[in-house]
């Protein structure tokens, strides 16, 4: 555990992060560990691009694990709205709220109409009233909007949610935020220039094979470098999905438990699975398996 303070939530340097993080299992780079530092320094946004299944939502988990703060998670999806992510009103409390008092139950009253009692927090406004409490993530930002975009920079801006009926909800300390794109498509430059960037490329296959033996420690050294190095040729092909390290971590601890100490071609065929979730790509890895294993 690294020493920050609970209202605070800094690393004390970049060094600090790299440990905190090994600690947690987790194996940055030193230009992600001094993106970390900088953000959560200067409570800037960390935007974190890159392939599917290259650890981006695994850095906000660890984060939250780390500082023992709350993690706020905000999935999204094609057709999200303000609403769904920032709050919704009860309308189903409402309706029988408003029904008691026409009949003169006064005696389970609660609030107004529009009172906190009938607000539904949705994850925006539950990280602002959080503050500083918080990692807030809001992972696959690509698959939104134009117009959620757009919204969302305005809440990062001031991280404050005026609420008509019940006034302006604001933070002292903002949380840490972190932003996770695949890069279906670009992200408009407004909301880069409010972020930190920083690009999370696939691992080498030592730096892979490290995190084999970190994430799956019953796998051996040579297993952990057989599976990185085949894992490193099949990103090399035409695939649908590229497998990540969780692939990679999945592979190696199914080749371990069928007494595997290499990715020999049997090993290989009845736990491929594993390693590749698309019936295109089975097929395509499968036909050029032999050319691909470390034998």
């Amino acid at each position: 555990m690294s020493s920050l303070t609970p209202e605070l939530t800094r690393f004390a340097s970049i060094e600090d992060v790299e440990t905190a993080l090994e600690r947690e299992r987790y194996l940055p780079d030193r230009g992600l560990a001094t993106s970390i530092y900088l953000a959560t320094t200067m409570r800037r946004p960390l935007l974190l691009e890159g392939e599917a299944g290259v650890g981006k939502t695994e850095v906000a988990k660890t984060l939250a694990r780390i500082l023992g703060v709350d993690l706020i998670r905000l999935q999204c999806y094609e057709g999200i709205d303000s609403g769904q992510a920032l709050y919704e009103w009860d309308y189903s409390r409402q309706l029988l709220y408003a029904r008691a008092v026409q009949e003169g139950d006064f005696g389970e009253r609660v609030s107004e109409l529009y009172g906190p009692e009938f607000l539904l927090e949705r994850p925006l406004l539950r990280a602002v009233r959080s503050g500083g409490q918080a990692v807030l993530l809001i992972d696959e930002l690509d698959r939104s909007d134009d117009e959620f975009e757009a919204f969302l920079l305005e809440i990062l801006s001031d991280y404050s949610v005026t609420i008509p009926e019940i006034g302006t909800i604001e933070c002292a300390i903002p949380p840490i935020v972190v932003l996770t794109s695949n890069r279906t498509r670009e992200l408009h430059d407004a909301l880069k220039r409010r972020c930190l960037f920083h690009w999370i490329d696939f691992p080498t296959p030592e730096r892979e094979a490290e995190i084999i033996r970190l994430r799956a420690p019953e796998t051996s050294q040579r297993l952990a470098e057989s599976v990185a190095a085949t894992i490193a040729r099949i990103r090399a092909l035409d695939l649908v999905k590229i497998p990540g390290a969780a692939e990679a971590i999945d592979w190696a601890t199914a080749l371990a438990l069928l007494g595997a100490d290499a990715v020999t071609s049997e090993a290989a065929r009845v736990s491929l699975g594993w390693a590749i979730k698309n019936r295109d790509d089975l097929l395509v890895v499968q036909r050029l398996l032999p050319e691909l294993l470390d034998e």
